[in-house]
């Protein structure tokens, strides 16, 4: 065999991090070694795997073809290594979870992981489903647990369970009284919102895409206990996952708005890179995850701790 697992970890590392001295830095070596490494995986073979773009170096297409085995066989040597070492655990896994998912379900999963597997590491990535997704192409996350559509042709995606936004606003808001809201009123409220790339964001644009008339956006928040904390504030009306809000409803600090022309269900999904080896680690924790909403039909039904 004429190339080394370290040549192609340090391959691996320049890819994801377009810079010969940011994988250095990641794979704690001296910038002139992982340099060296690289130059000698391409001499050996007389290839070039990236091209450098000003300051940046990009992959071409043989190293587009290559980087997906390199990371399934780099997987597959860490899985040996444990093994021979006679180590309990499964691996790392670094896992990317949109915001709903990450903030009311990914840690409780991550915590049961750790329970069983003591000696395994875990990473988790809280992003919106677009930036998880653009992760789970460059194989920067092993496993990503989205809730928007994900449609890449380089992505595995398997149904998870099932989800519901909610429309919903402070108990003193005129809406609040409201029978039933059509369009036109929902159009003329203020608005606290989700940023562009969100699932949740796109659900909602996805229910009223056949609507006339915009939205009118006061406020874009990237996370959801900020979208929730401007409701009860006064500010507007949100959209969010039930999920999210099942306390605050149980409390009486915010309520719903009653929305029967839109259809705000979702899917919650696991992706992973189609090229990607599905480790022992990825495979306990989808196993976890299934085991969580076994018997469920939506994500505000899991028995999760109140939040006081």
């Amino acid at each position: 065999m004429r190339y080394t697992l370290r040549q192609l970890e340090v391959f691996v590392a320049v890819a994801q991090h377009e810079s010969v001295s940011h994988a250095a830095r990641v794979l704690a070596l001296s910038q002139s070694a992982a340099s060296n490494a690289l130059a000698e995986l391409e001499r050996q073979f007389d290839c070039q795997l990236l091209d450098r773009i000003g300051k940046r170096l990009k992959l071409n297409a043989l190293g587009f073809q290559l980087l997906p085995k390199a990371v399934a066989l780099l997987d597959r040597a860490e899985e040996i290594e444990e093994l021979l070492r006679g180590q309990r655990g499964v691996g790392s896994l670094d896992v990317g979870a949109t915001l709903t998912i990450g903030n009311y379900l990914a840690t409780l999963l991550i915590s049961d992981f750790m329970q069983r597997h003591p000696d395994s590491r875990v990473r988790l990535q809280v992003r919106n489903t677009s930036a998880i997704i653009e992760r789970i192409v460059h194989h920067e996350l092993d496993l990503g647990l989205i809730e928007g559509d994900c449609q890449h042709e380089d992505v595995v995606v398997q149904p998870w369970v099932e989800d519901e936004l909610a429309v919903f606003c402070s108990p003193r808001h005129p809406l609040a009284q409201a029978d039933e809201v059509d369009m036109e009123r929902l159009l003329r409220a203020d608005w606290i919102m989700r940023e562009q790339g969100s699932g949740t964001r796109l659900t909602l644009e996805h229910a009223t895409r056949h609507r006339r008339g915009r939205f009118n956006i006061l406020l874009e928040l990237e996370h959801t206990e900020g979208i929730k904390r401007a409701v009860e504030s006064g500010l507007g009306i949100g959209c969010v996952s039930k999920l999210a809000l099942r306390d605050a409803f149980r409390r009486g600090s915010l309520v719903p708005v009653p929305t029967p022309e839109l259809d705000l269900s979702r899917q919650f999904a696991f992706i992973w890179h189609r090229h990607k080896y599905l480790s022992t680690g990825m495979r306990e924790f989808l196993r976890l995850c299934r085991q969580m909403t076994e018997g469920i039909q939506r994500s505000d039904e899991i028995d999760l701790p109140p939040i006081p």
